[in-house]
């Protein structure tokens, strides 16, 4: 009799917890439905969102967007632009107003020397020597500016079969796109790093005179992750194979342009070592659609050593298949997500 009030209390208790993770989901959706109502009333139609509301997601042309502003953002088909520099307004200046020149603040030495007249007024005649000069130094914040690298390649023709060759020169860092290394890390700075959504780099670009629109700046995010960090990514899971430790948990998200119905859930995969390295973190995330056993046993397969969870049952069915891995239960912290 005992037993079957101890089944049936566990039972109860489980249908419990379902229940208050449907009702949290649920009202998760309902606040986002909320906000967004409540920026179409009030004329809000950007994606620019309240700060409180920043962390977690943004809008997008009426459509709620959350980690993956690049790929909702983003045409990959759409032409590159062919300049970004800004069209000055056609605006009379206003009468008695003097233009700006910020270009004399480049300076980076300045010289103070006292005149051959004076030195001779101070020593005589050829009364002194010059010592080496006192260097003073000041750090000065220099504000960002945009300057173009425009590379003239020599091009050369033969006089008697008409082949030609071109002058050896640095390749563009995407196939026919104007943008440049350091501007693609300062736009994935802004972006990942400082988490600036993208209208306001497009905005912060154009103090700059720089016509850069969010859908171009998401372009190159999606390019560059598949053609250059894409590596790096790969690289990685070596280093953090050699933990004896890792964790691994997965958490739901949502995304727009995935293919998927609008607001479908998908789950953001996250690998990292355990605290007790605390000098390497690495933390690699894989967004996957589902939640299945398929993206940990693939994960994984190489993996020798423990792998710490929170007792979801795909990793013990992952574990059963793989010889060299073992799971451990107890994960009650997450890494901070981007």
């Amino acid at each position: 009799m005992q037993i079957q009030l101890l089944l049936s209390q566990k039972e109860q208790t489980q249908q419990l917890t379902k229940g208050v993770h449907s009702l949290n989901e649920k009202m998760q959706l309902m606040m986002e439905q909320l906000i967004l109502e409540k920026q179409d009333r009030f004329g809000r139609s950007s994606e620019k969102m309240d700060d409180r509301y920043q962390i977690r997601f943004m809008e997008v042309d009426g459509k709620i967007v959350f980690f993956n502003e690049a790929e909702a953002v983003c045409d990959l088909e759409a032409a590159e632009p062919d300049d970004l520099e800004t069209k000055p307004s056609k605006s009379k200046k206003q009468a008695g107003k003097k233009d700006k020149d910020i270009s004399r603040l480049t300076i980076h030495v300045i010289p103070h020397y006292i005149t051959e007249e004076e030195l001779i007024a101070e020593f005589g005649e050829n009364g002194w020597k010059q010592l080496p000069d006192v260097i003073s130094r000041q750090y000065r914040f220099v504000s960002a500016k945009v300057e173009v690298s425009e590379h003239h390649i020599g091009v050369y023709s033969s006089k008697t079969d008409g082949h030609m060759i071109k002058a050896p020169h640095p390749r563009p860092l995407l196939h026919g796109s104007l943008v440049s290394v350091s501007l693609g890390a300062a736009i994935m700075n802004g972006k990942y790093v400082n988490a600036v959504p993208l209208y306001q780099l497009e905005q912060e670009f154009t103090r700059y005179g720089l016509a850069v629109n969010r859908q171009c700046m998401a372009n190159w995010m999606i390019r560059l992750g598949e053609e250059y960090l894409a590596i790096l990514y790969d690289y990685l899971h070596q280093p953090l194979y050699s933990y004896h430790v890792i964790q691994a948990d997965e958490t739901p998200v949502l995304v727009n342009k995935d293919g998927q119905p609008a607001g479908s859930k998908s789950y953001m995969w996250y690998y990292c070592p355990g605290y007790m390295y605390p000098d390497r973190r690495i933390i690699l995330y894989e967004y996957q659609r589902t939640r299945n056993a398929s993206h940990p046993r693939t994960f994984l397969k190489n993996y020798s050593g423990i792998c710490v969870t929170d007792g979801y049952q795909v990793y013990h069915t992952v574990e059963k298949e793989l010889e060299d891995l073992s799971i451990a239960g107890g994960l009650g912290t997450r890494p901070q997500t981007i």
